[in-house]
C-alpha cells in the first residue's frame, strides 16, 4: 500500500488487489513471408512480411488438434493480384481478392515444410516457388490446404481451408514474364 501526505492534513491511501491466477497465459500464432525477386538468373528485391491468420485457419488448427478431425497434409502457396485488405473473416470458398494464376507451374506451389523446431516451422529447405509467363502486379498471398482442389490455381470451391493471408506490406509488386517469386514461409507459435 502506498500512503501520499497532500497538505493540509490530508492522508491518501491506495491499494491494488489482483485476484489469484488472473494471469492469464496467452499465444500467439503467426507467420513470416519471406520474399525473393528474381529476373534473369539475379535477385533483383527481396523482402519480408507478417500476415493474418483467418479464422478459418485458426478454427481448423484448433478442430485437428482437440477435437479430432482430419488433418490437412498438404498445404499450398497462392499469390493475388488485387489491391485486397486481408480480413480474418475470409474464407477459402469467399476470398476477397483475385488470385494470379499466370505463372508456369501446372499447380499452386507447395508449401514442403521441414518439420518442427523451437515453436517454429518453415519450408526453408524447398522455397515456394512462382516462375511468371505475363507481367502483372502482384500484391500478396496466402496459403491454403485442403483436398485436391487446394493444389488447383483459382480454385474457389469449398472444402479448402485458407489458413493465412500475408499483404505485401511495402506495397504491390510488378512482375514481368519469366521473373521468379521465391518465398520462405515460416508459421510460429509463441507465448505472449
Amino acid at each position: 500500500m502506498e500512503k501520499h501526505v497532500t497538505g493540509m492534513n490530508d492522508l491518501i491511501a491506495a491499494s491494488l488487489e489482483r485476484p489469484a491466477g488472473s494471469e492469464v497465459a496467452k499465444a500467439l500464432f503467426a507467420s513470416i513471408w519471406k520474399w525473393e525477386h528474381w529476373r534473369d538468373g539475379e535477385l533483383i528485391d527481396k523482402w519480408a512480411d507478417t500476415n493474418i491468420c483467418t479464422d478459418e485457419g485458426l478454427n481448423n488448427l484448433l478442430d485437428v488438434h482437440f477435437s479430432k478431425a482430419t488433418q490437412i497434409t498438404q498445404w499450398h502457396a497462392l499469390i493475388y493480384n488485387t489491391d485486397t485488405t486481408p480480413v480474418v473473416g475470409m474464407t477459402y470458398a469467399v476470398k476477397s481478392f483475385t488470385e494470379s494464376t499466370h505463372y508456369s507451374e501446372v499447380t499452386r506451389p507447395l508449401w514442403q515444410e521441414g518439420g518442427v523446431s523451437s515453436k517454429s516451422i518453415d519450408n526453408s529447405a524447398n522455397k515456394a516457388s512462382f516462375t511468371m509467363n505475363t507481367s502483372e502486379t502482384i500484391y500478396g498471398a496466402a496459403l491454403v490446404g485442403g483436398g485436391s482442389a487446394a493444389t488447383t490455381k483459382g480454385d474457389s470451391a469449398g472444402g479448402g481451408v485458407i489458413y493465412n493471408v500475408s499483404d505485401f506490406s511495402g506495397g504491390s509488386k510488378t512482375v514481368a514474364s519469366d521473373d521468379v517469386l521465391k518465398v520462405t514461409v515460416t508459421l510460429q507459435a509463441t507465448d505472449v
